[in-house]
């Protein structure tokens, strides 16, 4: 333990709080392995479960476990075609369970995101049965603009030279607010309540997990 952990572990108590007023419930776990079982334990066997490209899921090894269980995974990246790629996104928004990152949240319990195709946000927004949600602590923000920018700041840029956009920021490093055809930064989604309760579930993580990965497939 040091005073970081349990610092994080004393305000995932309070963001548990700040969650559950939006209608969004919450859980803090303080490892990735803690993490990993608690959103396990959420997902009935036989239930299907996809995802739009979560770093932090991977790392932890929850899409794992879902690739190698007793579920219907649905896998995105089994379309070879535009239509099969629209077909099969027909079966991702009818999802029983949907699972992400965040790419920043505030401490108020909203959640802020960017995409660049934009299917993670659509579905986060309206789709799937059930979203969960896998943050680590360090992506903790004081409010939305400070989230929006730390998004663009420190996730942009690297996640550019990542899928290799011809972007400003994938040759400068720094954000240019681009209109540029490969733009990653196309829509902004700011979760700030769920109208249906539950739907969204958040798992706070103490132990750092990588920053979420937009996703741009077309």
């Amino acid at each position: 333990m040091s005073y970081i952990t349990d610092s994080y572990a004393l305000s995932g108590e309070t963001l548990v709080k700040q969650f559950k007023k939006r209608n969004m419930e919450a859980f803090y776990c303080a490892t990735k392995e803690e993490a990993k079982e608690k959103i396990l334990s959420m997902i009935p066997n036989g239930s299907s479960v996809t995802w739009g490209g979560t770093e932090s899921m991977e790392e932890a090894g929850v899409c794992e476990a879902i690739r190698q269980g007793d579920y219907e995974f649905i896998d995105r990246k089994k379309a070879k075609t535009p239509e099969e790629s629209r077909a099969l996104y027909g079966q991702i928004v009818c999802a029983d369970y949907f699972l992400t990152s965040s790419n920043a949240f505030t401490k108020d319990g909203i959640l802020v995101n960017i995409d660049g195709a934009s299917n993670r946000v659509a579905c986060i927004a309206h789709g799937p049965a059930h979203v969960i949600f896998l943050i680590s602590m360090d992506k903790l923000c004081a409010n939305v603009d400070e989230a929006i920018e730390r998004i663009h700041t420190h996730a942009c840029p690297p996640n550019a030279l990542r899928v290799k956009a011809n972007t400003p920021c994938s040759k400068t490093g720094v954000c240019a607010d681009c209109l540029s055809p490969d733009c990653i930064c196309c829509q902004t989604l700011i979760t700030r309540f769920s109208r249906v309760p539950d739907r969204i579930k958040v798992v706070l993580c103490g132990e750092k997990l990588d920053f979420k990965f937009f996703d741009p497939v077309k």
